[in-house]
């Protein structure tokens, strides 16, 4: 039995009929490279031989009564893989249609009563490729862990043996109501302080974030949370989503990057800044100041709990969709990102398990409840206006029972009042894009996605022609300066003979005064 942490819990208690907080991914499979062809029956099988590997896709989750303290993670002596791992086609094979199916299926929230992933395997795909869709619950995984996860389902090389794995064997039977109590009640006798630090660490940062954020205009500033203009997407989503997808080259990120002096994920900023003033500006929206984004950073190995799956801060950055030139927005980007960065310490690495820690897990999801039944996001400022996430890929080829993933799409959550989530990963020099939204208030979300990839194109075209400008430029020739010539010594002035003194003139002798007569 596994206590959740409270960062990790946090995305349980978020969760509403709304809400779903679990974590989407299509994987773009080329069944061509396996040695010996590929199928479900074959993909059964080599997941059945690595599910050892991956403890949580074996444990449930249990509340705890009255919310004393967080959830645990028990192992499921019910586990059945054939509950969490199943096959389908498609009807419509084509990536639009994919993206229809995908939606669907990230509409619907993880059953739990069972452990909290889910995986289909999809055939039908109008290019002889195959998909493989999952679901994985946020309590388990952040964009880090995820992708260490999903390490242990690939390899190398096509080449791959089936390992033989050891049984599973239940390390307890499930906890009963009485079970949970005691355990929660000694977990808050332990450790009886726990709360009063987090309270402590937490008020700590909120001050750190309030004098950061409201500082003097003469140091770096981050865009302020509950700052950001209201745009279509910031309203009461539905349960519904729908997703896009596209991937463009790394290098031309790069280039753009090295041009303009920036970073990739400034690049990817300013090129989402280019697609969403498009789409909200085909949709009426006006532009007086910029919209604020959410961009998640990893603070692995900084949190107080090393165990905790979810080991993330966030960083509010603005992306200058009221100006017009994409270069421009690239460089207010840039400033921006790097004064976000320079203050964004002054938000512990803790901040989000400290709030979860001094709210009382039966309120903070009712509170939850509360915000998306009363229609609150429609009628209060939003925190930011969406999510954007970039998470670093692998460079080199990867494979699943001998096939070659040819591409990585994640699709993180939406929460109340934000109904658009972008997240990028690189992946074998490609920039793969994934967008989620609720359709009920962010529909065609295809045009996000080539927005972006169009952007990226436009900032590629900018980067060639200052380049370019830079080359033919021409330059002046530096003037040859010629030897100065010495000065001629200055002659010192001749000096003048002293003028010959005459003689001075002897005093005539003074006459002695005659001596009168006797």
């Amino acid at each position: 039995m596994e206590r959740t942490t409270a960062a990790d819990a946090s995305f349980l208690y978020m969760e509403n009929p709304v809400v779903h907080m679990h974590v989407t991914g299509v994987m773009l499979i080329d069944p061509s490279t396996a040695p010996d062809g590929f199928s479900f029956d074959l993909f059964r099988r080599f997941v059945t031989s690595r599910l050892h590997r991956i403890p949580p896709f074996r444990r449930r989750l249990r509340i705890v009564p009255l919310g004393i303290d967080h959830p645990v993670l028990v192992d499921d002596p019910d586990f059945d893989l054939d509950n969490h791992l199943h096959s389908d086609s498609l009807v419509d094979g084509s990536r639009a249609g994919l993206a229809e199916w995908v939606g669907r299926y990230a509409s619907e929230p993880l059953d739990r009563d069972r452990p909290l992933w889910d995986m289909v395997l999809l055939e039908g795909l109008e290019d002889g490729k195959v998909a493989m869709v999952s679901k994985i619950h946020h309590i388990l995984v952040d964009g880090t862990s995820g992708t260490d996860l999903m390490v242990q389902l690939v390899d190398l090389k096509p080449e791959f043996e089936m390992e033989d794995p050891p049984p599973f064997e239940p390390e307890d039977s499930v906890p009963n109501f009485v079970r949970l109590m005691a355990g929660a009640v000694a977990s808050r006798v332990v450790d009886p302080l726990r709360g009063v630090r987090a309270l402590g660490r937490g008020l700590g940062s909120v001050g750190r974030v309030m004098l950061n954020v409201t500082g003097s205009s003469d140091g770096p500033t981050m865009a302020r949370p509950f700052d950001a203009p209201r745009t279509l997407f910031n309203r009461s989503i539905t349960a519904r989503r729908s997703v896009a997808f596209s991937m463009c080259a790394l290098d031309d990120l790069k280039f753009v990057k090295s041009t303009f002096g920036a970073t990739v994920n400034d690049v990817v900023l300013a090129a989402c800044t280019q697609s969403l003033r498009s789409y909200l500006a085909n949709r009426g929206e006006t532009f007086e100041r910029p919209l604020v984004v959410s961009v998640p950073v990893s603070v692995r190995g900084k949190v107080t709990d090393g165990s905790s799956a979810n080991q993330v801060s966030n960083m509010f950055v603005r992306l200058p969709v009221h100006l017009t030139d994409p270069v421009d927005q690239l460089r207010a980007v840039r400033v921006d990102t790097r004064d976000a960065k320079a203050v964004h310490g002054a938000i512990g690495a803790d901040m989000i398990g400290d709030v979860t820690e001094v709210t009382p897990p039966a309120i903070f999801n009712l509170a939850s409840r509360l915000y998306s039944s009363a229609g609150l996001a429609d009628r209060l400022a939003p925190i930011h206006n969406l999510v954007i996430s970039n998470v670093p890929g692998p460079p080199f080829p990867l494979y699943i029972a001998g096939a070659q993933l040819v591409g990585m799409y994640p699709f993180g959550p939406l929460i109340e009042g934000s109904g658009l989530n972008i997240t990028v990963l690189s992946n074998m020099g490609n920039m793969d894009i994934g967008v989620i939204a609720c359709p009920d208030i962010a529909p065609d979300v295809d045009e996000v996605t080539d927005g972006i990839v169009d952007a990226i194109e436009v900032l590629r075209q900018a980067a060639v022609a200052a380049v370019e400008a830079e080359a033919t430029e021409p330059k002046t020739p530096a003037v040859k300066k010629s030897p100065a010539r010495k000065a001629p010594a200055k002659k010192a002035p001749a000096k003048k003979a002293p003028a010959k003194k005459s003689p001075a003139k002897k005093a005539p002798a003074k006459k002695a005064p005659a001596k009168k007569a006797t």
